[in-house]
């Protein structure tokens, strides 16, 4: 497991209690409900397929939340790899807490567990090839951004910002409406200890927001030859000294992000880790006592 791939407790605990509010309002769970008082049972979290392992704190909280009396023990953590028929956890207590529990638990589990998998595939895609990480963005499920950007991170990627505030990020809207110059020194008077960052989608812009100073520029929908060229000009605006980072975007995939990655450019940014990650067949095998 790497360091800094949970997320943050107080993330994991609300949305868990949302995700048990809309299953279980208004009236509780009317088929557990039906089980006789007393029943125990053993259940093991078994992956169908193999992945990357990511959402364990969600899932332990989800039994917590229904039943404290319930017991997890996990054999994984998040950015562990498994192989398919891997036991990931155990569950043990009354049954009907358990059979309530299970579907949030194994959803918040897959759900994750699909983002770190995917993740993981586009780093070793990306290979040795050059320096470049593999960047998530905000495309997010609303109100789990922090839980997927963990699980990106348990894949072996690393946040890109994780809200509007973190950093001034002028994309083509705003250097329509205000120019290169013209917004970096604008954000540069509003927000001065603020990383500003510069998309660009032109060589010439490229130079423009180099001149003007940027801490960041994002290479937006250009090809690996283009892209190159870029870093290029950048090493040689900055000297002997620091460039600005180099952020590569815009339809990239498992077949590209090698020949992205080979361009000497910092970090690459995909969408999809999030928005289009399948979901990472894990099953709740129980064993009623």
């Amino acid at each position: 497991m790497a360091r800094g791939v949970h997320p943050p407790r107080r993330a994991v605990v609300e949305a868990v209690g949302r995700a048990l509010d809309e299953d279980l309002t208004p009236l509780g769970d009317l088929t557990s409900a039906l089980l006789p008082d007393g029943l125990e049972a053993e259940a093991a979290f078994v992956a169908r397929e193999g992945g990357v392992v990511a959402g364990c704190d969600c899932a332990t909280e989800a039994f917590g939340q229904v039943d404290p009396d319930l017991g997890v023990a996990w054999l994984v953590d998040d950015g562990d790899v498994v192989a398919p028929g891997a036991t990931l956890a155990t569950v043990r207590g009354p049954l009907a807490p358990i059979l309530t529990a299970e579907r949030t638990a194994l959803n918040f589990l897959g759900h994750l567990s699909g983002i770190a998998t995917r993740t993981r595939a586009f780093v070793d895609a990306a290979g040795p090839a050059g320096p470049a990480r593999i960047w998530d963005t905000r495309k997010t499920t609303p109100g789990l951004r922090s839980l997927e950007k963990a699980a990106v991170r348990a894949g072996g990627g690393a946040n890109h910002r994780g809200s509007l505030s973190d950093w001034v990020l002028l994309k083509d809207n705003h250097v329509a409406l205000f120019g290169i110059a013209d917004a970096v020194s604008r954000a540069r008077a509003m927000w001065p200890a603020r990383t500003v960052h510069v998309e660009c989608d032109r060589l010439d812009q490229v130079h423009e927001a180099l001149a003007a100073g940027a801490d960041a520029l994002l290479l937006d929908n250009m090809t690996p030859d283009q892209v190159r060229a870029c870093v290029a000009v950048a090493a040689e605006a900055a000297g002997a000294g620091r460039r600005p980072l180099l952020e590569v975007s815009g339809g990239i995939t498992l077949d590209t992000v090698a020949a992205y990655a080979a361009t000497g450019v910092d970090c690459i940014s995909v969408g999809s880790l999030t928005n289009a990650a399948p979901v990472l067949d894990i099953g709740l095998d129980l064993d009623p006592a």
